[in-house]
């Protein structure tokens, strides 16, 4: 029987270019893979926010803006994990989305309290970091040409 161990460090093992080739592809730059999560949660939040917080009868156009805002920041979480390659251009977008949600208050909303105001700002500013940390990360893995 031919003796496949291989003792001693990885470097020196025949087939590590390959393998860190493969490795690589395989990866297919997914290196936000961490950021996906935190993202959807986000999402799901800013949907269930207006019953959360209770402010859907008081601010009914701002409820349900936030509830589609939440399903579309749930629904770009659910593209960059399935499809990275193509869906972290839209991280600037989620950025934007961001800084929307916390002047929509007072744009949607019609006097807004201070526990609805804080509640967006909050959330668009998560959006906002997130949303960077996306386009930063898919920036730096970028293939050069």
């Amino acid at each position: 029987m031919a003796d496949v161990s291989h003792r001693g460090d990885m470097a020196t093992h025949p087939d590590i270019s390959e393998m860190r080739t493969r490795y690589a592809r395989m990866l297919g730059g997914r290196d936000v893979a961490l950021v996906d999560g935190p993202v959807f949660l986000l999402g799901l939040y800013c949907a269930a926010s207006p019953w959360i917080l209770h402010y859907t009868a008081s601010q009914p156009a701002l409820a349900t803006h936030n509830l589609i805002m939440g399903i579309a920041i749930g629904l770009l979480a659910l593209g960059f994990t399935t499809a990275p390659a193509r869906m972290y251009g839209l991280s600037w977008a989620m950025c934007t989305m961001g800084v929307w949600m916390i002047i929509a208050p007072w744009i949607v909303g019609i006097g807004p309290d201070a526990g609805v105001i804080v509640n967006n700002i909050v959330i668009g500013a998560l959006t906002v970091v997130l949303g960077l940390m996306c386009a930063g990360t898919a920036q730096k893995s970028a293939p050069r040409t």
